[in-house]
């Protein structure tokens, strides 16, 4: 007589095959994951200096926010995503800095902090209008001006 199906101790070998290997590939999945969402909030920070540089050149100084490169502008500066402050794990926001005695902003900071630090990401960055992105490991927000020095 055929036998017919598997026995319990087959199917107990290949479930425990599965385990393996859902237990050896969920942390290189989760750090690639990481990894992304990084390099999304640095392609993000660098749109975001892009846009308040074009900004600046069409008004007399750079946006207030991040709500100011996307409010009311056609086209906007911004996707509406971005221009909310939370993006691919990250959370944004843009700073006008130094008015001058018309309310005009010379210069702005930008950041890019993980919703959940080690989960959503790493790594807390910052950018300026020199246009150069700067992170660290622990959000210091204590120093003024670069709170990443």
């Amino acid at each position: 007589m055929a036998r017919k199906g598997f026995t319990l101790v087959e199917i107990m070998i290949v479930v425990a095959i599965i385990a393996l290997l859902a237990a050896l590939a969920t942390p290189n999945m989760l750090r690639v994951r990481l990894a992304a969402n990084e390099s999304a909030a640095i392609a993000a920070l660098k749109t975001i200096s892009s846009a308040a540089h074009t900004y600046r050149a069409s008004n007399p100084g750079y946006p207030e926010n991040l709500t100011s490169l996307y409010a009311g502008l056609i086209p906007p500066y911004i996707d509406s995503v971005l221009a909310g402050g939370i993006k691919q794990g990250y959370t944004f926001s843009l700073n006008g800095e130094s008015a001058d005695a018309n309310g005009n902003y010379q210069s702005f900071s930008a950041f890019a902090s993980p919703i959940s630090a080690g989960i959503t990401g790493n790594r807390f960055f910052y950018l300026d209008a020199s246009g150069v992105i700067r992170y660290n490991l622990t959000a210091n927000t204590s120093i003024t001006g670069n709170p990443l020095d």
